[in-house]
Order: C-alpha cells, then structure tokens, then sequence
C-alpha cells in the first residue's frame, strides 16, 4: 500500500508526540529535530518565510500512523546553512537560470550532524527522500539539499539519486588515546596531549584567571530568566559585532527556556562579581551500541557564545575548556565543537567527516556538479588525512 503524502507549513500543526515518538526510533537522534525546537524557530519569528525560511514539512501517512517525516524548507538565499552552495548559485546566475528558491531539509542555523529523515524503516526513508524530490520538481525548484544527515539518511537519499558531498567538522571525544578509557579528570585530559598542547592550554586558561574571571555553569531548570537575558545580551552582541542581525530571536531562547530546559547548558564567565560573557552548549541523548542494545550516552554540542567585555583567550574558557572539563566531570561521551576551525585541534577537538545529499533538477547542471562532487571528494578526504597527521594527543613511544 502507497503511503499518502502530506506537505504543511505549520509545524505547530504536526502531532508533537508522533513526530518526537518517529525522531526517537533514529539511528543518530539529536535536540535540534525535536518538535519543540523546530516549532519554536517558526513561532518565535526565527525562521520565517520573512528570514527566508519557508517550511514545506513532509509527512508520509500508512493510514493513521505517520511513516516518515522531515523538515523540509524553501529558501531565496544559502545562509545558515553551513554547507556553501554559493558558487552553484552563481553558475546557475551565469547561464541565466535561477538558483533560488531551493529546498532544503535542515535544522535551520544548526550545522550538527544527526537524522533528517525520520522513518520507522529503511523502505519508508527512502520513500520519503524520493517524495521530497518529487515534491521539490513539481513546484519548479532548483534543488533539493539534505544537510547533514546520517548513514541512514545517505543510503535513502543514494536510492533517491541524490548526490554525495561532504566536509570537515572537529569534535572532542572522552575517550583517552591511549587506553580507551574516559579521562579521569581534566588534568588527566592534559596529560594525554602532547607538551606544546598542554602548555598552551595551560596559558590560555592561566590567562583568563589572572583577569580576575571565574566560570559558574546552570543546566536546566536551574537556568533562570536573567541568565536567559544575560546570555541573550551577549550572543546578540557578537553578531551585531560582526555587522549582521542574530539569526535567533530572543523568543526563541524564551521558548527553550520553557519548552525544552533539560537540553541546555549555560556557562557564564563572571568578573568582580558582574557576569561578563557566556556561552550555551546544548545536551542530547543518543544510542551507544558499544554499550548495549538499550544503552544511551550523553553528547554535549557547542552552540553559542558572546561577551560584554573583551578579555585575552576568554573566547578559548568559554567555548572549549569549560565544556571539555564538564564534559568529563559529568561523564559525557562527546563534545562537538560546531562547523569549520581548525584551531579548535589544538583544544583537541579531532577533524571527523560529515555528510550532505543533493538533487539538482537542471540534467547540464547535476552532471557538472556530480563531476565537481568527484574532483572535491579526494580533496577532502586529503585534508581529513592531513589533519588527522596533526594529533594533538602526545605520540606513542617507540616499541
């Protein structure tokens, strides 16, 4: 029996307990595809048709049981994305053809690996990646990208005659190089690295001490509503810093405050008494399989930060060694640091490989960016290889 089709615009509209219920079965489950999350992006005027965020969300039905499901957008433009099509757009502009609108199925603003394509089976995801191509030709769109999904997501969208890319993200692992096992403590982290590492990492954290700033951390509900504000002051700042408009609304960071507290980590850097800078690190739960078949780990993901004043190496505190020596208080398994930084190896977060899929409806254009895809792929992995020769972990001794 074929499944039904269903496209809304209102994520609000979408049974929260089904659509959870479907992202929980998933190989690779993360906060940002909860319900409350992307219904919050959409409420609190985060990602709008007005921010260039139009949601198309497709729903396949077996009768009265929702099958798969994803959150698909329509886009005028590639920002917050973090997976740059830029010079396809301008390819297309080129032969007179336009690029935009494009669909995309995304957390919007959240360059976190994890499920796209939630599905109860491998048949239903790769009915859902075919709809979502069908769909997206049907309304004249230009393309169709699924950023960041898992293997699952990959194997459907490879069935639907989606393309391959893929590119560099850094992540810290509790795991000591050596032995296997988690650190100890965060002094057993800096042993495991090597002498140049360890020694910078004691300066930079020696430097934020001796500028009179220590760190206090809330999760949860022990987050209160000026800590919100506090944070919300900061992670505004640093955008307008950079001369653009942050991309969430402070009603967003309400919602969450409300919606989803458990999934929240807030550190904040106080100095004379008076916080100064912060930084939001999001927790999530997903399947351990090393561990047993109904075991679960903790994975803490780097999101947000900014500061009201400006302090030597704080970024550094705030946004690395804070998480990383939480982490490994708290016994969490992994950290992930976010897109692009290769300075973040030094804080020993590790290149590991992620995955994006995409259809290109123009056959000219899809056979040249197959053939891109082809002479972009070696180069990548090169990259990931030549990065992977710089551990910042302390090398075995011979023998």
């Amino acid at each position: 029996m074929p499944f039904r089709t269903q496209v809304t615009d209102e994520p609000a509209a979408i049974d929260a307990a089904a659509w959870n219920a479907l992202l929980a079965r998933q190989d690779a489950p993360t906060p940002f595809m909860r319900h409350e999350y992307l219904a919050a992006l959409h409420a609190s005027g985060s990602a709008v048709p007005e921010t260039g965020w139009t949601p198309r969300f497709l729903l396949l039905w077996d009768g009265d049981a929702l099958a798969a499901a994803c959150p698909l957008y329509v886009k005028p433009h590639s920002y917050g994305e973090y997976v740059f099509d830029f010079a396809w757009a301008n390819a297309h502009a080129e032969h007179g053809l336009a690029y935009y609108p494009k669909a995309v199925v995304a957390a919007p603003f959240t360059p976190v690996p994890g499920s796209r394509l939630l599905a109860r089976d491998a048949a239903a995801r790769e009915a859902l990646a075919r709809a979502a191509v069908e769909w997206c030709a049907g309304q004249g769109l230009s393309s169709l990208h699924v950023l960041f999904g898992d293997d699952a997501d990959h194997a459907a969208c490879a069935g639907a005659g989606l393309m391959e890319r893929r590119q560099v993200q850094f992540h810290w692992t509790n795991q000591h190089p050596r032995t296997g096992a988690r650190f100890a403590s965060f002094d057993d982290f800096l042993a495991s690295l090597s002498q140049d590492k360890r020694k910078k990492t004691r300066q930079e954290r020696r430097k934020v001490r001796e500028a009179g700033v220590a760190f206090r951390w809330a999760r949860g509900a022990d987050i209160g509503p000026a800590d919100w504000d506090f944070f919300y002051r900061c992670y505004e700042r640093t955008y307008l810093e950079h001369g653009n408009a942050p991309y969430l609304t402070r009603a967003f960071f309400h919602a969450m405050a409300r919606q989803m507290p458990e999934s929240w980590l807030l550190f904040v850097a106080e100095r004379e008494g008076q916080p100064i800078a912060s930084s939001l690190i999001a927790i999530g739960e997903v399947q351990a399989p090393a561990n047993g078949q109904n075991s679960t780990e903790t994975v803490a993901y780097g999101r947000y930060w900014g500061a009201l004043r400006r302090v030597d190496c704080l970024h550094f505190e705030a946004c690395y060694h804070q998480p990383i020596e939480w982490c490994i208080q708290q016994g969490v398994a992994r950290f992930e640091g976010g897109a692009q930084g290769e300075h973040k190896m030094a804080r020993a977060l590790l290149p590991v490989m992620t995955q994006s899929a995409h259809w290109l409806a123009h056959p000219a254009f899809a056979d040249a960016v197959e053939r891109f895809l082809a002479r972009e792929g070696p180069g990548v992995e090169g990259y990931l290889a030549h990065l992977r020769e710089r551990s910042p972990f302390r090398r075995a001794p011979p023998g």
